[in-house]
């Protein structure tokens, strides 16, 4: 972890919560005044602390009621298909995680879909149609028992 103040992480903290607060709220909050905490915040934008400033959505007011993990083997290990397959994930919105895994699989995937009969489809004819696929097993989420895009700040 980078060297961080008490400050720095109240902010990080405050921001993870509400990234809209303004900068006299975030201050009040960290007990600075609004210029230390403006020029805190550039800087830790400036080193990469803070990625990137989004809207979480909520994907059941949008209509996507189906979440499962998908656990992806490939056929084979070759450039050509890790690359084939980098590229199809990073192409596909219903894919909105992926992470490279060790174990049996190769790759496990965070996939949102209206529907289970969705889900199904995106499995059979997008990912199980590129062909370099071994095997894929889904885990329908049935219930999301917690949710956070917080990362922890004092784990130091």
């Amino acid at each position: 972890m980078p060297d961080l103040t008490a400050q720095d992480a109240r902010l990080l903290s405050l921001l993870q919560q509400d990234a809209k607060r303004s900068t006299q709220d975030l201050a009040d909050a960290a007990g600075m005044s609004a210029s230390p905490a403006w020029r805190r915040v550039r800087k830790l934008e400036s080193d990469g602390v803070i990625d990137r400033t989004v809207a979480l959505l909520n994907p059941r007011k949008l209509g996507l009621n189906t979440l499962a993990y998908v656990h992806v083997s490939l056929m084979d290990h070759s450039e050509a298909s890790i690359r084939a397959f980098d590229s199809f994930v990073a192409r596909e919105d219903q894919i909105v995680e992926c992470c490279s895994i060790t174990g049996a699989d190769d790759y496990l995937l965070k996939v949102v879909a209206p529907d289970p009969e969705a889900l199904e489809t995106f499995l059979m004819r997008r990912i199980l149609a590129l062909g370099i696929v071994r095997s894929s097993t889904t885990h329908f989420v049935l219930r999301q028992k917690k949710h956070v895009t917080a990362l922890p700040l004092d784990l130091g």
